[in-house]
């Protein structure tokens, strides 16, 4: 990835989905808010001091990978906007299971993407049992069945004539 190309803003692996993303930005939305409001009260009665509001565990982990100080009024304006297109830009891969994936398995899986696809790579994560086993992969431009299902389809040939082999034998 060229320098140019280079993304605003680093995500931590625990961030996997859009709905993550839309919770940051209400959440820095909420902040930007709550601080405008201080800074208004102050205004009008002389006062001086704020409080940052609690913040999640997720916002904090991605305000310290980037080294932003959400305090400062132009980097959280910055921010909202950024992260605002982000939501809506990010590049996305469904990923359709069997059975319900672990968060760690798919924070793994996140951080892998973000390496080699893409370093803003979200995942949209659905369930289908009757894949069997395995993942349907769908993103923009490509579908891939790494479905046991699909597996055995193709195979379905070999399966009929090695039973029939052994249906003849006895």
């Amino acid at each position: 990835m060229s320098e140019a190309a280079k993304p605003d803003y680093v995500l931590p692996p625990a961030l996997t989905s859009r709905a993550d993303l839309a919770r940051l930005v209400r959440e820095i939305e909420n902040i930007d808010t709550d601080l405008e409001a201080q800074k208004a009260r102050n205004r009008s009665t002389g006062g001086t001091g704020y409080s940052l509001p609690a913040m999640s565990h997720g916002l904090g982990d991605f305000l310290e990978l980037n080294q932003l100080d959400i305090a400062d009024d132009q980097t959280r304006m910055k921010l909202k906007e950024s992260m605002r297109k982000l939501k809506e830009h990010a590049p996305v891969m469904h990923l359709t299971f069997a059975v319900d994936a672990d968060t760690e398995s798919l924070s793994k899986l996140v951080a892998w993407l973000r390496q080699e696809i893409h370093p803003q790579a979200l995942i949209s994560v659905g369930l289908q049992p009757g894949l069997v086993g395995g993942v349907y992969v769908r993103t923009p431009n490509h579908v891939h069945d790494f479905s046991l299902r699909s597996h055995l389809q193709t195979k379905r040939d070999i399966m009929i004539r090695e039973i029939e082999a052994l249906m003849g034998a006895a």
